[in-house]
């Protein structure tokens, strides 16, 4: 049984509920206490309902895959448990119960993607009800719900604090203000009760255990628009009078254009790469990440050498020494070959995967560049100068120095070994001087070759 992974679906925000300290009843069976949390959720979750349960193995969704699944988790003081789909659209929820020595707690963590799923009225209004039901069960010290990326942009969960006394005091005050909120009788006694049922908002309920729930827009994915930004920056400076308006409201705009969809303009050699590099950050980065790329270009390669400039080889037995080329792209093949198969092949594409390889696993490219000097470079530099020969009937000129090897293409000698050098020099070389782009160069620049110049060589 196959789930739908948040990471299966393309790069998009997703609707975060966190749900903190809520109380339940340990002397009861999970059956009993937990039958109200389940119940809402099959009431109210309609499409995104989860049909799979993940605990210590995989089951279809039932209640009572559930209770096995919480009691097979289940330790000395705590028990959780997944849930998951396997149709569109993804869902990655988490379930976790603290049990006596600890202070009995409930925490629940919600993940829906894509945020647009929530766009509707009606869909949004459920899930309100849902979270209604669930704080109304198990009270709670803070629950929201929000998109994931502006939570991220917001400082959630420490909100510039340091992670020890954020832990330590939780949700104490409002930091921020969601899409949806629901606080704690602590939380609600600090602001006030009356300033808070008092708040100009969509919806603003007190639930019979003290809590009161607060909803700022009728839909979440619809968060950045002006209108809700300025409803939301209303509702938060009501609450936390210290705040200025007009500074609120211009923290959430620009929190909105870092969010604002940013048309990709890529140089048309790298835009396979870039577009997978751009995919790799977190979506709160992705706008901003494109915009960068946008104004950046690569400096052309500089890595040839006319024909008619080119020395020709220097080595006794060149044979030999094409042949310890190939010993050292097959290293480079062998360190690569799990994480990126295509290099088996040896075709441009298995340099634009090698490329984002690199780009994209800092810490590892780091230590292959600092352990591996002697072999890691010239191995980066052959196995480029192979995809030249077989992909474009190139030719290796080897010589005695390795940066001054050579492999003829059309009217050009590249210097494959000399690109490798300037490609590992860090992470942000590894786009300038590109293995992608290179190769592209000499492709455009295949064109026939001075016959004489070939039986000199």
């Amino acid at each position: 049984m196959k789930v739908l992974s948040l990471h299966d679906l393309k790069p998009d925000d997703s609707l975060l509920l966190t749900v903190d300290d809520g109380a339940f009843d340990q002397r009861e069976s999970f059956e009993r206490e937990l039958a109200p949390f389940f119940q809402a959720l099959e009431q109210y979750a309609g499409e995104w309902m989860p049909d799979v349960v993940e605990g210590k193995r995989r089951r279809k969704y039932s209640r009572a895959a559930v209770w096995k699944s919480l009691e097979e988790s289940r330790d000395e003081n705590s028990t959780n448990l997944g849930l998951d789909r396997t149709k569109w659209p993804a869902l990655d929820m988490y379930l976790s119960l603290y049990l006596p020595p600890l202070p009995p707690e409930l925490n629940i963590l919600v993940h829906v993607k894509p945020l647009s799923f929530f766009s509707e009225t009606e869909r949004c209004r459920e899930f309100v009800e849902m979270v209604r039901a669930w704080a109304s069960a198990y009270p709670v010290s803070y629950a929201s719900a929000h998109s994931t990326a502006d939570d991220t942009l917001a400082g959630s969960p420490y909100f510039g604090r340091d992670e020890r006394i954020a832990r330590r005091d939780g949700f104490d005050k409002i930091y921020e203000l969601c899409w949806l909120n629901v606080f704690g009788p602590k939380l609600v006694e600090t602001v006030g009760r009356e300033r808070m049922l008092s708040t100009p908002a969509h919806r603003v309920e007190a639930l019979p255990n003290g809590c009161i729930l607060l909803v700022t827009w009728p839909t979440a994915a619809d968060f950045a628009s002006d209108a809700a930004r300025e409803a939301q920056a209303r509702a938060h400076v009501h609450l936390r009078p210290d705040l200025d308006f007009d500074t609120v409201l211009r923290t959430l705009r620009e929190r909105s254009a870092a969010l604002a969809p940013v048309e990709p303009r890529f140089p048309p050699d790298l835009a396979p790469l870039l577009t997978r590099v751009v995919d790799d950050v977190a979506f709160y980065e992705r706008q901003r990440k494109i915009a960068e790329l946008n104004a950046w270009r690569p400096p052309e390669p500089e890595e040839w050498l006319p024909v008619d400039a080119a020395p020709p080889p220097d080595v006794e037995h060149p044979e030999r020494v094409i042949e310890h080329y190939s010993d050292l792209a097959q290293y480079l093949v062998a360190v690569l070959q799990l994480d990126v198969p295509s290099v088996l092949e040896a075709t441009p594409e298995s340099l634009t995967e090698a490329d984002f390889y690199f780009w994209h696993d800092e810490f590892r490219t780091k230590c292959f560049r600092e352990a591996s000097e002697e072999d890691g470079v010239p191995a980066i530099g052959a196995y480029l100068g192979e995809v030249l020969v077989r992909n474009l009937g190139g030719k290796w000129l080897p010589r005695q120095k390795l940066e001054e090897a050579q492999v003829l293409v059309g009217g050009r000698v590249w210097l494959p070994f000399v690109r490798a050098h300037r490609y590992m020099r860090s992470r942000q070389s590894l786009l300038d001087y590109s293995l992608t782009q290179l190769y592209r160069e000499a492709e455009r620049h295949r064109a026939p070759v001075d016959p004489g110049f070939v039986r000199r060589s």
